[in-house]
């Protein structure tokens, strides 16, 4: 699977956002951290394009292995405990 995001403690750089004008002031009246809610929306944008891209990447090998697993069963089978 991809790799994961970067931990939040890493380093940090400054950078200029365009934001709804309604949406920056209900935000800001409600007390969200304008930073934090970026970086934490931003990171589930990456992660979800990480895995719709593995996805795609991995679709044949996928597909192969799920014929496979209808065709003569799960690997083991006969080991597993219900």
């Amino acid at each position: 699977m991809p790799r994961s995001i970067a931990p939040a403690s890493g380093s940090r750089r400054a950078t200029n956002v365009t934001l709804p004008e309604t949406l920056l002031r209900e935000a800001r009246d409600l007390g969200i951290n304008l930073s934090q809610a970026c970086e934490r929306g931003l990171a589930a944008e990456v992660a979800s394009l990480r895995r719709q891209r593995w996805l795609e990447q991995n679709q044949d090998a996928i597909q192969s292995y799920n014929e496979q697993v209808a065709q003569n069963g799960l690997p083991l089978a006969a080991y597993r405990q219900f």
